[in-house]
């Protein structure tokens, strides 16, 4: 991806990089599709098909030092921060040249050298890992960003709102990104919770919480830019629901 910068808006060449890593993820989750279906692949996989924009247009807006922790369904996270392809497939396969040496499959996915600390299929759990490396990034005082991607289903955990209350109370460096598909696993959003309002959970932490289209990595990349700016000047944490819709069911290529 092309560094991000203060500009009003997307240059040519991030707007082709965009697009050419967003088909390079949904090529790369169709052909997985393909090899599920043709039992080639043996480890349980969530496709990230029709969130594209989403994994793209944030990490856009990051660096490579930046961090990024992920969930069950995080193959777009890897490969827009940067993550090796290959590397990634052949985890996918279970071989020692896979990312996480064959043994964490697709949903346990690492690649420390471009800022991807880990990925866990356990629901919120590394919300907090985010909270903890971003205040590890302000004691440093490294300026470095640290942001998590989770599902609306995450939102119902207790780690959650603990997790936004810490980052809020000492202002930490940390963008957390919902990207509200509107199911967890097979249950739509209204009937888990009565209020369809995720992005307001913010406000009573008293940081911004912004509802935004997450199939249009224009916007998402631009509100991501002003997430990232807040976290490097020491103003706190974000919370970004980016409305979005998986194409495929919650686990397998149905």
């Amino acid at each position: 991806m092309v560094a991000p910068n203060a500009m009003e808006s997307p240059s040519a060449d991030f707007l082709m990089a965009a697009y050419r890593m967003m088909v390079r993820i949904r090529r790369f989750e169709e052909r997985t599709a393909d090899l599920e279906e043709a039992n080639e692949i043996h480890t349980p996989c969530h496709l990230y098909i029709g969130q594209e924009a989403i994994a793209v247009g944030v990490c856009g807006a990051l660096g490579n030092e930046d961090y990024v922790w992920g969930g069950h369904r995080s193959h777009g996270h890897y490969l827009a921060k940067g993550g090796d392809l290959r590397a990634m497939m052949a985890e996918l396969y279970g071989k020692t040249t896979g990312c996480s040496r064959g043994r964490g499959g697709s949903m346990h996915l690492v690649a420390p050298e471009v800022g991807i600390l880990g990925t866990v299929p356990l629901v919120a759990a590394t919300i907090p890992l985010a909270v903890g490396a971003g205040l590890a990034a302000k004691l440093r005082g490294d300026r470095r960003v640290s942001v998590s991607f989770f599902g609306d289903g995450a939102t119902e955990e207790g780690h959650f709102q603990e997790s936004m209350n810490l980052a809020a109370l000492y202002r930490l460096p940390v963008i957390f990104v919902c990207e509200n598909n509107l199911y967890a696993s097979h249950m739509s959003l209204l009937e888990r919770r009565p209020l369809d309002n995720i992005s307001k959970t913010a406000e009573q932490y008293g940081i911004p919480g912004v509802r935004l289209d997450g199939s249009d990595v224009v916007e998402v990349y631009r509100v991501s830019l002003e997430a990232v700016g807040r976290g490097r000047a020491g103003d706190g944490p974000t919370l970004l629901e980016c409305r979005t819709y998986r194409w495929r069911g919650h686990v397998g290529p149905g």
